[in-house]
């Protein structure tokens, strides 16, 4: 029977059904074959893989995200960067990095970052001469910064799974975010001396002051909903539901862009995008408690337990296989499927639980940009009308210095430790 439910799953996802629906289908079948479970497990493990004040925060933050899109924020963020720094080569490629580092620390969504910045700045590159490789990389690759830099909906997700400290988790991803995002401007920058990116003229040093007073509210959301998590102001939820009502408070009286007629489609979409990450987890939780009757948990347990090679070995195969897992699996489910199950292991080997969250984070959110899942890959390929392969070479420059900031946070995970450590040191 596990034979079967294994080519079912390839087989669902194969012929495009959607993960959450597989995970859904996956699990009934397998419980309801089982005399000794009774099927009402599904529905129960799905309940409670919901009932977290914790998880509140992913609608939360995807709310924000589209409030902050709906309400021209976003592109008063995008003009203040468009301005700062396009004067120089590739400056628009540039812009688009440094509004993705920004929009990051508020929405916590990779998705919503390629969907809000991609559809004004892929074809305003594309107009200035960029080609649709480099359009499409910058964008989707620098949105994975939003699921890196805090507040960040996948950190939240792990700090559930792993009971570790969000607000730790939270500080830890911020220097990675940044060299990440530093990294790719770096790509950008020797890219645009081979194919002679465009460059814009450069505006009066008043000017750009000027706008980024207009942006000031939107430039300071992410320091408020750090410092408050910090600082103990807030939890990340509560941060999460901050964020949506300063986003609406700006909108509304600040820059009289959002108008309530416009808050129930705002919602909607909000509902709509939530679903399916919340579904998609809740199969997962019934899921794994049909794995445990196969004791997946334990035989894969047992082989990273006994993996020769210590901390090097672990964290090599723990990369490579999130890598894999990403490819056809969205983040949220993968942290709720295999973290319960690798997390052990890896404590036993004496490996802090939040650089284990750090590494895991950073590699599915490489996930979103490779295909044939990648959804950044996907929403940035659909808005240029680009092909996946096409859109996937225009990536691979900005995900190969990725993976090797990954490894080199691997190799050395003390230092990106230890320094929030010194700063905060109430936190850990």
């Amino acid at each position: 029977m596990a034979a079967f439910l294994v080519i079912l799953f390839i087989a669902l996802i194969a012929i495009g059904v959607p993960i959450a629906y597989s995970l859904g289908i996956v699990s009934f079948i397998g419980i309801f074959s089982l005399d000794s479970i009774p099927n009402m497990v599904v529905f129960t493990k799905m309940f409670n893989g919901l009932n977290s004040f914790t998880l509140l925060a992913v609608p939360l933050f995807i709310l924000a995200a589209n409030l902050m899109n709906s309400g021209d924020i976003t592109n008063k963020l995008i003009d203040v960067c468009i301005s700062a720094i396009g004067h120089v080569r590739g400056g628009l490629a540039h812009a688009n990095i440094l509004i993705s580092m920004i929009f990051a620390g508020i929405s916590g969504s990779s998705q919503a970052d390629t969907a809000g910045v991609g559809k004004i700045l892929i074809p305003a590159m594309e107009n200035q001469g960029y080609d649709k490789e480099t359009a499409i990389g910058v964008t989707a690759a620098s949105s994975t910064l939003g699921s890196i830099i805090p507040p960040s909906i996948l950190m939240v997700v792990y700090s559930g799974i792993a009971s570790v400290s969000t607000g730790a988790l939270f500080l830890v991803g911020i220097l990675p975010g940044i060299l990440l995002g530093l990294s790719m401007m770096a790509v950008v920058a020797i890219m645009g001396k081979k194919k002679n990116f465009p460059k814009s003229e450069r505006v009066p040093v008043g000017i750009v002051c000027k706008k980024i007073m207009t942006s000031l509210p939107a430039l300071l959301t992410p320091l408020i909903l750090i410092g408050g998590i910090v600082t103990g102001l807030f939890t990340p939820t509560e941060s999460a539901a901050f964020a949506c009502l300063y986003a609406l408070l700006i909108g509304i009286f600040f820059y009289r862009s959002i108008h309530i007629k416009d808050l129930p489609k705002i919602i909607m979409d909000t509902m709509k995008q939530s679903s399916l990450s919340l579904f998609a987890l809740a199969s997962a939780t019934a899921l794994g408690e049909l794995l445990s009757y196969y004791q997946l948990n334990v035989i894969v347990q047992r082989i990273f337990s006994n993996m020769p090679g210590g901390y090097a070995v672990f964290i090599i195969v723990t990369i490579l296989f999130f890598l894999f897992v990403g490819t056809f699996m969205d983040a949220v489910p993968a942290m709720i499927l295999f973290i319960p199950i690798i997390l052990p292991s890896a404590v036993a080997l004496g490996i802090n639980p939040i650089i284990l969250g750090l590494i895991v984070v950073i590699t599915l959110s490489l996930g979103l940009t490779t295909p044939p899942y990648g959804l950044c890959l996907l929403i940035a390929a659909s808005i240029s009308g680009a092909s996946i392969e096409r859109a996937f070479k225009g990536v691979l420059p900005y995900f190969g210095v990725a993976v090797v900031v990954l490894a080199v946070i691997a190799c050395f995970p003390n230092v990106f430790l230890q320094i929030p450590m010194m700063l905060f040191p109430g936190t850990f």
